[in-house]
């Protein structure tokens, strides 16, 4: 269902995550996502794991919308175990026709689809508990120093939220034309692979108009709020760094250091 998609979609709340400055967020799911490449044990994929299913909580977003955000990619996941099950050498569990499905071959897929889970999970954590216009404000102070070599970081950030706030409204539009196009006696699940593809033209078609309609719209109310790009631009809200940002800054930064010693010394 296209329901099921969450990406760019904000869950309102006063949570210790909500609380915190978005350039901390950015900076710690960066250094998390780094962290889940380079620690590979299974300590410390249980460490990171455990971690992640505790900042779900203390977010206080409901887990059913956190499940939704890995539904979309439930056959990638399953077809990633399932590469790795049968394409790794090592000691046999079972044959399976030609294939070979061996231990280290499920243990690999397992630990490779977790690794996507967290990812997924952390990334929909950021948006869940992010406002646009905040994400927007963090990106463009990010990539601030980058404007000496001539790239314009507030375009960047602003076409960067912008495209993420329109996925859940072009899902939203997908989903009313196909029951539109149901009701009038569409058929989209059913005939050859070809006939699909066909029966997604009257999807397409008006789907564009919508969305460049919405772009037009969108980009006349900005010129006629007198919008300029970045240049002499104020905030409204101006970000600011306090004590819970340091606190989680630290938190992290000592579970990477206890990581860290786990993978030098070997253990687990």
């Amino acid at each position: 269902m296209l329901t099921d998609i969450t990406l760019g979609q904000f869950f309102p709340g006063n949570s210790v995550l909500h609380r915190l400055d978005p350039r901390t967020k950015i900076l710690l799911l960066f250094l998390f996502i780094v962290g889940i490449f380079i620690f590979d044990s299974p300590l410390s994929y249980a460490v990171l794991s455990a971690f992640s299913f505790l900042l779900v909580y203390v977010s206080r977003v409901p887990f059913s919308m956190m499940l939704k955000s890995l539904k979309p990619l439930l056959w990638i996941l399953i077809f990633t175990f399932g590469i790795h099950l049968v394409s790794t050498p090592g000691d046999t569990i079972f044959r399976l026709w030609i294939f070979n499905v061996t231990w280290q071959g499920f243990w690999q897929g397992f630990f490779v689809s977790l690794r996507l889970v967290l990812l997924i999970l952390m990334s929909s954590l950021l948006t869940f508990t992010t406002s646009p216009l905040a994400l927007t404000d963090a990106l463009e102070t990010l990539m601030a120093p980058f404007k000496r070599i001539g790239i314009p970081a507030h375009e960047l950030a602003m076409m960067m939220t912008i495209a993420l706030r329109f996925v859940p409204t072009l899902i939203e539009e997908t989903d009313k034309i196909m029951k539109a196009q149901q009701a009038r006696g569409s058929d989209f699940s059913s005939g050859s692979i070809l006939r699909r593809i066909k029966s997604l033209i009257p999807i397409l078609v008006p789907l564009f108009i919508s969305a460049f309609r919405r772009a037009d719209e969108l980009a006349m109310a900005m010129e006629a709020r007198c919008y300029r790009g970045g240049v002499g631009r104020t905030r409204m809200k101006e970000l600011h760094i306090h004590a819970i940002d340091y606190a989680a800054s630290g938190t992290v930064i000592l579970l990477a250091g206890g990581l860290c010693w786990v993978k030098l010394w070997g253990i687990g």
